[in-house]
Parts: C-alpha cells; structure tokens; sequence
C-alpha cells in the first residue's frame, strides 16, 4: 500500500506544503498510543475491582474452581463420615457375633486405632487456605483405610475358620465328661462358693461330679493331651486336653490318667478314672473348660443331652473311629 503524504497549509506562503515525518515523530506517536493504552487498562481496572468490587475474568474462574474443589472435600468428607458409621457397626459386629462363634477374642479399640497419634503427619496442608478443611479430610480418610485394613485381616480369619466349622462342631467341649447313670451327679457348681477346707468364700473355676471311684472320664471334644501330670496339692493327678479354637478342658483329682502327653483323642476317648487325689475330699472329677486362658461355667456348653445308652454308643464309636 502507498503512503498517504500529509500536507499543511502555510499561511506565509498561502500554499499547501508537504510535511514529512521524522523518526522523533513516529516514536513520540507509539509511546502515546502504548500509554493511552495502559492508562485505559488501569482505569478499567480499578474500576472493575475496587470501585465496583468486580473479579478479573482470570480470577473470577480460580474462585469458582476453588469453590468446586472445596465443594468435593466436603462431600469426601460427608461420605467419609457415613462410611465411618457402616465401618463401626461391622467392627461391633465382628466383635460380638462373628469372631466369638468361631472361638476368637475380640480386636480391641488400641489396635484398630494404632497409627493415629502423637505425629502431627498433616502439617504441610496448614499452609494452605482451607487447609482445615483438607486437613479434616486427609484425616478420616487415613482412618479409615487403616480400620479397614484390620476389619478385612479379621474377615480374612473368620473365612478361614468358618472353612473349617465341621471341625470345630466335633472339638468344642458339649459333652458330660462322666456316662450319665445311678450315682452320678453334680456336688459342687461353678462359681463363688464356701472352700470346704477354709470355709473361706472363693471362685470354684469348675464343676464337681460325683460318682463312683474308677468310674471312667471321657474327652468332651476332639483334641490333643497337652498335659499329663501329678500334685500333691491342688489338682492331684490331672490331664488337660487342647480343643483348639482358644479351648482347653481340665480333668483333676484322678485316680489314674490313661492318656500321654501328645496324643490325639477324640470325643467320648477315655482319658482316665475318677478318684480323690490331691486337695480332695471325697471322690468326685473337678471338670473346668478353659477358653482363651479364662475358666468359663462348663454348663455353657453342654449341648448334647444324651442318656445313658446314647453317651455309651457315642464312646463305642469313638473308639472305632479312633482306630
């Protein structure tokens, strides 16, 4: 394109005169039109922001962003709070329904919790605005991935035990230890009672059955003799059977012991006779059922009411199957 000449008039010499424009001209015309440009921006600027308190389009789009980022932490931890009450009815549940069935102790409050205190592992967030927010967050979701963690491994176990309830139904303790008949009876429950030594009142951690001297005392659940031994105090001669599952049962004051230590017996086994050895006296079998290192009432599992000829088809059995 030709450059368009410019021309003035000069009123000395009544003519139109070509004007040519210098390099001077043209910058000192860039410079204006660069700080017109930026006077203008200013003025909107300072409009926009502090005399109509209005956002820049740029940081009108970081706010909005912001709030919806904002808006998804809350509903994590909405969601993680609810998660938080679900996870707490299975862990009660765990606790009290599904591991106690299968024999298994409770998983105390320390453990599921273990992880969580005396490091303040969140600090780097308070830097950060909201960082409460995203603090409160990061915390419950640390929770309760660890929570769930513990709850699976437990699940884990209770699958596995439950794999084997067949098993555990012939090793739970739920027979009489004594073949019911003329003669045989309970003398002494389990519970507080009055010492017949010291008539001190004192835990009995088991029940008393009289019967006749040499009658014979069977394995009330498959196990395995964990101990066979002799007192001449406390227990006199007595056996311990391991049932697995957290269970044991305790056979005292025998008059003799037919089992070892180590060897395999199944329910309705004889494992010795009854007598009166020991701090006895008269003869009759102390029975306690121990479940995970604590002396529990033996009635609680006494589950098979069977009578005289069904406890000694029971006996003849075993022996055949242990054969």
């Amino acid at each position: 394109m030709l450059k368009k000449n410019q021309y003035v008039f000069n009123p000395e010499t009544l003519a139109y005169e070509l004007v040519r424009e210098t390099w001077r001209d043209r910058l000192r015309k860039v410079v204006i039109l660069i700080l017109s440009g930026l006077a203008v921006f200013v003025i909107y600027y300072l409009l926009h922001t502090q005399v109509f308190n209005l956002q820049t389009p740029k940081t009108a789009y970081l706010v909005r962003q912001n709030k919806e980022l904002l808006a998804r932490v809350e509903q994590i931890n909405q969601k993680s709070s609810r998660q938080g009450i679900d996870l707490a009815e299975l862990q009660m549940r765990d606790n009290i329904l599904y591991r106690p069935v299968f024999g298994m102790g409770e998983i105390k409050d320390e453990v599921r919790n273990a992880g969580f205190g005396g490091v303040d592992r969140y600090s780097y967030l308070e830097k950060y605005e909201n960082g409460d927010i995203l603090i409160s967050a990061m915390m419950k979701l640390d929770v309760l991935s660890k929570k769930a963690y513990v709850q699976s491994h437990s699940f884990d176990e209770v699958s596995l035990l439950s794999k084997r309830a067949g098993e555990m139904a012939s090793c739970i303790p739920s027979i009489y230890p004594v073949c019911p008949g003329s003669g045989v009876r309970q003398s002494s429950p389990f519970g507080y009672r009055q010492d017949p030594f010291t008539h001190v009142a004192r835990l009995h951690k088991g029940i008393d059955i009289v019967a006749k001297k040499g009658t014979p005392i069977y394995s009330t659940g498959n196990g395995v003799v964990v101990k066979v031994a002799h007192t001449y105090g406390g227990y006199g001669n007595f056996v311990v059977v391991d049932h697995g599952f957290g269970y044991q049962t305790r056979y005292a004051h025998l008059k003799e012991t037919k089992v070892i230590e180590g060897q395999r017996v199944m329910r309705g086994n004889q494992i010795g006779t009854m007598g009166s050895t020991g701090r006895s006296d008269g003869v009759h079998l102390h029975y306690e059922v121990i479940y995970r290192d604590h002396q529990v009432n033996p009635w609680n599992y006494f589950t098979n009411n069977l009578d005289e000829e069904q406890y000694r088809a029971m006996i003849r059995s075993s022996i055949v199957g242990d054969k």
